[in-house]
Parts: C-alpha cells; sequence; structure tokens
C-alpha cells in the first residue's frame, strides 16, 4: 500500500505514528511524509534571520536523517508559517495536500487530531479531511488521526472533541526505533516529567498497548475506513 502522513512540523510524523511507519515499512509498504509548517519562526522572535535560517537547516537534516532511519518512500517539507496557519487560506492548504494526494495516490492517510491544542494541527486536520471527502475514485480508504503529545492532552474537554482512540496498531516490534528517531530530534525533546520526553512517549506507547493487551501501540481515532 501507499501510506501519507500529513504533519505540521518536523517531529510531529514521529510522535504521532513513527511506530506505524516503521510498522508499514516493514511490512512492504512505501510510505510518504509531508511536512507542511517550518517549525521554528515562532519561537525566540528577537533572533535575527540569520538565526533562524540556521535553526530551520538543521531542522531539515535532522527530518532527513530520521526519514532515512525510518526507512520512508520520500520525504517533503514546506514552509507554511509555523503557529500561524490559520492566517493562510484554507484552501490553499487543501489544494497543497491534494497535490500530494494526486501524486502518491496513498491508501492510507495519517494526519493530526482536530482537538490539538496547536493551531497548526487543527488548521492541518481540516485541510486533509476536506482533501480527502470521499468523491467518486478518491484513493485514500482510510482516515486515522494520530495524538501529539504536548498538544493533544493539553486540550480541556469543553474546548474542542476529545481524543477518544478507537484505533490501534501494535508497535511492540517497533517502538525501539520510534524512540531512536526521537533521540535524533534533540531539539524539539525536552526532560521528563514533560510529555513530549521519551520517557513520557514510551509511558503513553506502553499504556496504550496495555489498553489492547500488546507490549506496546499508537492510538488513532477512525476518521473514516470503506472496504473496496
Amino acid at each position: 500500500m501507499n501510506i501519507l502522513v500529513v504533519a505540521a512540523h518536523p517531529d510531529d510524523e514521529v510522535l504521532g505514528c513513527g511506530g506505524a511507519i516503521a510498522k508499514h515499512i516493514q511490512q512492504g509498504d512505501k510510505v510518504h511524509i509531508l511536512i507542511l509548517a517550518e517549525g521554528v519562526t515562532s519561537r525566540k522572535s528577537e533572533r535575527n534571520r540569520d538565526d533562524f535560517q540556521a535553526e530551520l537547516s538543521a531542522l531539515e537534516i535532522v527530518a532527513n536523517k530520521v526519514s532515512h532511519l525510518l526507512g520512508v518512500s520520500s520525504l517533503s517539507m514546506h514552509d507554511f508559517p509555523d503557529n500561524r496557519m490559520d492566517s493562510c487560506e484554507l484552501l490553499d492548504i487543501v489544494k497543497f495536500i491534494e497535490k500530494s494526494i494526486e501524486q502518491y495516490q496513498p491508501q492510507i492517510i495519517y494526519t493530526h487530531h482536530s482537538g490539538d491544542v496547536n493551531i497548526d494541527h487543527r488548521c492541518i486536520h481540516q485541510a486533509v479531511v476536506t482533501a480527502c471527502r470521499p468523491i467518486p475514485n478518491h484513493p485514500v480508504h482510510t482516515l486515522l488521526f494520530f495524538e501529539i503529545p504536548s498538544s493533544t492532552e493539553w486540550q480541556t474537554p469543553s474546548s474542542a472533541v476529545p481524543f477518544t482512540p478507537n484505533w490501534f496498531v501494535d508497535i511492540s516490534e517497533t517502538l525501539v526505533l520510534k524512540l531512536e528517531a526521537l533521540e535524533a530530534y534533540e531539539s524539539e525533546m525536552r526532560s521528563y516529567p514533560h510529555p513530549r520526553s521519551l520517557e513520557a512517549v514510551e509511558y503513553l506507547a506502553r499504556w496504550r498497548g496495555a489498553t489492547i493487551g500488546v507490549k506496546a501501540a499508537e492510538a488513532f481515532m477512525l476518521g473514516r475506513h470503506s472496504i473496496r
């Protein structure tokens, strides 16, 4: 199968479904990763342009290293504004995603949950759902929404749709690879007990696994699944 992961920032692809990515690849599937926002410019606005460019370049190098580690077929990184994607026209984001769908013809898409705290996650969620409306001959038959530690669980339940997973992927055999990939994203990770720490990510995977009786899992909300 062809798989497309649509993520906001470098590291989201691994936090959200790094174990599933590795599992798909081990099973012979082709995984393509689309990262839309540059992930840097919302930080410490007093820095000069050269500092931002250096950090962007370093992050791109790491993202490519991670993709090579996981064995993905392609990585495409773009420059939508970090934590400001709500300033972009939704139609522009939709059309951008539609081009990737046309190019890769994915049967499965993984992307963000609609209720995340991060505005870029929410914009991308809506754009993917729009790009995947079930018109005749559309290639996508399974649409899955992942959780991102330090974004999904930080949203209050009265403010948005809570993340209530109903689709699980056993990553008992690929959790180590997911954690190794996150170690490469050193600049994006935090120290425990921050939820975006290696320890917290592993604890979450172990808990999601225990939920379904395996050693480790990633959890998703099913958006749509059609049997063809």
